[in-house]
């Protein structure tokens, strides 16, 4: 008798006889057998299977098929006598069927569990979708993800996986398993956020194991997804279930509440705006016009817009027709939270927070669905704009540009698809920002040919955002990110791109103050805070109060005055969701400012919060405390600074502790990298802070080298003023 053949879709697709797998070639005779296991014992043209293998079929595509079948086919029935019918994957007219029963593909088998576990006894039900879900090894079709012709029943699997995860929890409860269910319920909720009876199960499991507090914290976790994030108010049964909560309602017990069946497709994401939604530089936030000498807050234009009662009643109405009139769990679902997210993003610090959180959910989701043209789509509508170079959650931006990569290796190669492609390079330029990879250029480089090319204003302004991202090669390129900041500005001037020229007007702040001319940059920065004020942008005042206080310290006004200045300015990045920006910066400015005032380079506390920025302040406080031998090996064990808005004032922090203990081979790299930027305020582009003139540094750079007798000393002179004294 033979062996029966299993075959497995829930995950990688396999084939197995007697428990052993079946050796099925290479990936095109993988893709045939999951072609024909999709169609479900139906008949797959010849025609129809080359057109799926191949985006432009090769001259002997037919014969190359025939040759797939052939080999599937000996792997399948080895057994079976040359020229004799084949059983298993049989021609039957134009194509080709896999005829195998019912049960021998897990997905099938899979499907039938979860259908008929609503008419089971719980018991029986429990242990039927337990032994289901553990027939998946991964995402269904795995190798396939990209393929069109696997989507949509890549999408149907994961959904009725979803539905068992939950049918499986009510069968725990109905059997009185509360405290059971909730780790896996509380898994499946914060994967999928979105889904309504996912928190249901988890607050009644939670309440049924005795943990009511718990209950009602879930139900309000819910709420604050689906309404305060999203725009959506928690459905009938989630509002029932808080209700009966609060008042211990018997019908909580088992045999009383139950949430509704699942429905045959996803409830997921949000709303589409109607219109398209704002786009803020990342961390932006409402700022009022101000007088930039002195850090002050000024007067503003006052928030132009409907009342605040009118506009909630439009937003209750809108919502409510989109809600009715999409489909749940459609891609426009999905792309329409992205852009909610993208709204959330310009909200304030939580708003910045809670959209990186939920982000990456709404790509994976993308992924999961196969579209790659939906997931590019997902990928590139966040296009907020940035304008710190150190990214707030690094995990995040390297699972972004992974996705982003993966996305762009399976778009097709098509002229329709280059505006989705050049959101891809842009987001993968903005996301690399800081890194010392070639790929961040280069996909800067390419975004912004693609977008001119196109002549789509949006697509250009959102890729110079990505080459202002990636302009820090080296030091002293002020002059070039001030004509990028320059092009923003005119361009989202003539076009309406509000929150793109906010973000060229804060380049040309740091770019400007970079060049010391600090009167342009008061004018960028009045521009900004006036377009913030006009059009409710978050976070703009951080940047821009940051820039006052800089302005105090460089105007020559007393170093207390300047400290007190940044201390305000640090004040509003608490709260501000800007982790990337804010760890470490208010002692760096004070360090910063000491410095540039030639005061000893004193109180510098190891045991505050330094962030990114302690290794180059370590070497000066060991010194302070006359470990110089160790501030020597912290010094030489320094790698080069991030390639970022800071490269030169950390070169300079180098800098500093090298001319102390009269490293020549430290002040010889530190007087390289320093050079390009001879005619810059080290530390002023940033907009931030500032240590003075590049210039005075290398004056000081070469005099010391020179004390020393070092060989191929630069031949430049320090002023009087400027000369350090060794200790």
């Amino acid at each position: 008798m033979e062996q029966r053949i299993d075959f497995g879709v829930l995950g990688a697709v396999v084939a197995e006889r007697g428990g052993g797998s079946l050796a099925l070639k290479g990936p095109r005779h993988r893709a045939v057998l999951a072609r024909l296991i999709v169609a479900r014992r139906r008949v797959v043209s010849v025609a129809r299977l080359v057109e799926d293998l191949w985006e432009d079929p090769p001259p002997g595509a037919v014969g190359a098929v025939q040759t797939f079948v052939g080999a599937l086919r000996r792997a399948l029935e080895p057994e079976r006598a040359p020229r004799a019918p084949a059983r298993l994957l049989v021609t039957e007219g134009p194509g080709y069927a896999l005829r195998v029963s019912p049960d021998a593909v897990d997905a099938w088998r899979f499907e039938a569990v979860v259908g008929g576990a609503v008419e089971l006894p719980a018991e029986e039900a429990l242990g039927g979708l337990e032994e289901a879900l553990g027939w998946w090894r991964g995402p269904a079709y795995a190798e396939f993800a990209h393929e069109g012709w696997a989507r949509g029943e890549r999408s149907r699997l994961s959904e009725l996986r979803l539905q068992a995860v939950e049918r499986r929890a009510g069968a725990q409860l109905a059997l009185g398993r509360a405290a059971e269910a909730v780790p896996d319920l509380d898994a499946h909720a914060a994967g999928h956020p979105w889904r309504e009876d996912a928190w249901c199960l988890l607050a009644l499991a939670l309440y049924r194991a005795g943990r009511q507090a718990d209950a009602l914290a879930v139900v309000r976790r819910a709420r604050v997804a689906l309404a305060d994030q999203l725009g959506l108010d928690p459905g009938p049964a989630l509002r029932r279930l808080e209700a009966d909560i609060l008042v211990q309602a018997p019908g909580l017990e088992v045999g009383g509440f139950s949430p509704p069946p699942p429905l045959p497709i996803p409830v997921t994401w949000g709303l589409r705006p109607q219109t398209p939604a704002p786009q803020t530089p990342e961390g932006l936030k409402p700022g009022v016009a101000r007088k930039h000498g002195s850090g002050r807050g000024g007067g503003g234009e006052k928030t132009h817009g409907p009342p605040p009662d009118a506009a909630a009643q439009i937003w209750t109405r809108a919502t409510a027709a989109y809600d009715r009139a999409a489909g749940a769990g459609s891609r426009a679902r999905l792309e329409s939270a992205v852009g909610l997210m993208r709204s959330l993003a310009v909200t304030g610090g939580g708003g910045l927070e809670a959209a990186r959180e939920h982000r990456m959910a709404a790509v994976d989701a993308a992924e999961e669905s196969g579209d790659a043209e939906l997931t590019a789509r997902v990928i590139g509508a966040f296009d907020v704009p940035a304008i710190w170079t150190r990214v707030d959650d690094p995990d995040l931006a390297e699972r972004l540009v992974a996705a982003a990569e993966r996305t762009l290796a399976a778009l097709p190669q098509a002229p329709a698809y280059d505006a989705a492609r050049c959101r891809l390079l842009a987001t993968i330029a903005l996301e690399m920002r800081g890194t010392r990879s070639s790929r961040g250029p280069e996909a800067a480089r390419e975004a912004a040919e693609t977008a001119r090319r196109l002549d789509d204003p949006a697509l250009l302004a959102f890729a110079l955002n990505g080459t202002f991202m990636q302009s820090f090669t080296r030091a002293g390129l002020a002059p070039r990110r001030d004509e990028i900041g320059a092009e923003l500005v005119t361009l989202s001037a003539r076009h309406g791109l509000t929150t793109f020229e906010v973000l060229g007007h804060l380049i040309r702040i740091q770019a400007r103050s970079a060049l010391a001319d600090f009167p342009t940059a008061d004018e960028h920065a009045a521009a900004a805070d006036r377009l913030a004020e006009r059009h409710e942008l978050p976070l703009v005042g951080v940047f821009t109060e940051w820039y006052g206080a800089l302005r105090t310290a460089a105007s020559g006004q007393r170093q207390a005055e300047a400290e007190a200045a940044y201390r305000a300015a640090a004040a509003r990045l608490d709260g501000a969701g800007m982790p990337g920006l804010e760890r470490g910066l208010l002692p760096l400015a004070s360090l910063c400012l000491r410095l540039a005032h030639r005061a000893p380079a004193t109180g510098v506390d190891l045991r505050a919060d330094w962030g990114p920025y302690r290794p180059w302040a370590e070497p000066l406080a060991l010194l302070e405390t006359g470990r110089r031998t160790e501030a020597g090996t912290a010094l030489r064990a320094l790698p080069e600074p991030p390639r970022d808005l800071l490269y030169e004032a950390l070169s300079c922090l180098e800098a500093a502790a090298a001319l102390r203990l009269g490293d020549p081979l430290v002040l010889r790299r530190t007087h390289a990298r320093l050079l390009p930027a001879a005619a810059e305020l080290a530390g002023a582009g940033s907009g931030l802070i500032s240590l003075g003139p590049v210039k005075q540094w290398l004056a000081e750079i070469a005099t010391r080298l020179g004390s020393l007798g070092a060989a191929a000393a630069p031949r430049t002179q320090a002023p009087e003023s400027m000369r350090w004294k060794s200790s």
